[in-house]
């Protein structure tokens, strides 16, 4: 992963990927999953995506870790949600109003930081990461989830040559052969989408841990 590239794109607030609206496939498919409300959900490279608030809202804790210290601060300031930041270990984490958002490298990331989750809300992490890091991602969620953790996936396709990433392609094929070795997965459906002015198509999936 180009850490650099994503610091650059917060610090010079090219961040035409945030959406200011909630995600409509995590509107309509969230409740598919059956996650007690109470329990922790897991946002991987999170940004300051208004969905943590959509599932928060929902009663879910969030724990979420992300690069940029800019997406952080800006997530509990646009909020207005009072939060304290302490150091653990290599990450800045800053905690309010039932958030918690680690501020490093998901690659750094072990159970015992993260803690305990029930699901995991995955919008903007894998379609962010270029094909030769999708294997080391999903063996990190590997290491860090517990079996019968849930998650919800999102990924996008489009057509080749036609967009310059990220967002990067991902087939519905590399979701199987990344996940279905310690997964079950259900493709929840389709939806038509436009990723830099170009007509895509995203995919959601449901995973479960084995």
């Amino acid at each position: 992963m180009d850490v650099d590239f994503w610091l650059n794109k917060w610090k010079s607030n090219q961040i035409g990927f945030h959406e200011d609206d909630f995600h409509p496939m995590l509107c309509r498919h969230w409740d598919a999953l059956g996650v007690d409300r109470a329990a922790t959900v897991f946002v991987p490279l999170c940004g300051k995506s208004r969905d943590m608030h959509w599932l928060r809202e929902r009663g879910h804790p969030i724990v979420g870790i992300e690069l940029s210290e800019i997406a952080v601060r800006d997530f509990f300031e646009e909020a207005g949600i009072p939060a304290e930041t302490d150091q653990c270990g290599p990450f800045t984490r800053t905690t309010g109003g039932g958030y918690t958002l680690l501020c490093g490298d998901i690659f750094k990331l072990t159970t015992d930081t993260l803690g305990p989750f029930a699901a995991v809300y995955d919008r903007a992490s894998l379609i962010a990461l270029p094909p030769d890091v999708r294997a080391d991602y999903a063996g990190r969620l590997r290491e860090l989830s517990g079996t019968g953790v849930q998650s919800l996936l999102i990924t996008v396709q489009y057509p080749a040559d036609m967009i310059t990433p990220p967002p990067f392609e991902v087939p519905d094929a590399v979701v199987e052969a990344l996940f279905s070795p310690w997964c079950d997965i259900d493709l929840l459906g389709h939806a038509p989408t436009e990723v830099k002015g170009v007509a895509a198509s995203e995919s959601v999936f449901m995973l479960r841990v084995r």
